[in-house]
């Protein structure tokens, strides 16, 4: 099952659209939903993308696959995943500190979204600055 780019799109938009008006109807205290609530198009797209990335990783483990060819490619899914983990822990972390579940410093709630944009930015700066030696 693929999707084409703008099936892709749509679906960016459309769940980033449900989230902001969710948001502001939090917000503007027309909604008095749990902020866990408030968040579920957001997990719903990240499980969406999880899968997506979990299945294309998994099929380097069928027969025939040449391990030579993708190690690379492995390289940059393994560092989607542990993102996408990372987004989904500053997403936890910040429910909780809204919803005051935990009297957890506001600075350590952005810890997994602070190693996120530092690894973001070695990701950007490794393919910008990286010359391949052949």
């Amino acid at each position: 099952m693929r999707m084409s780019l703008a099936q892709r799109v749509l679906l960016t938009w459309l769940f980033t659209l449900l989230f902001l008006i969710m948001l502001v109807l939090k917000l503007d205290e027309k909604a008095p939903w749990n902020w866990f609530l408030i968040f579920i198009p957001v997990w719903i797209f990240d499980t969406i993308l999880l899968v997506m990335l979990i299945v294309k990783m998994a099929g380097r483990c069928k027969s025939g696959f040449d391990p030579r060819n993708g190690s690379q490619n492995l390289k940059k899914k393994t560092w989607y995943l542990i993102a996408m983990l990372l987004k989904l822990a500053f997403c936890l972390a910040l429910c909780a500190k809204l919803q005051r579940f935990t009297a957890m410093k506001l600075a350590y709630v952005f810890i997994p979204l602070w190693a996120l944009l530092i690894g973001g930015m070695v990701e950007l700066g490794y393919n910008i600055f990286y010359v391949r030696r052949d």
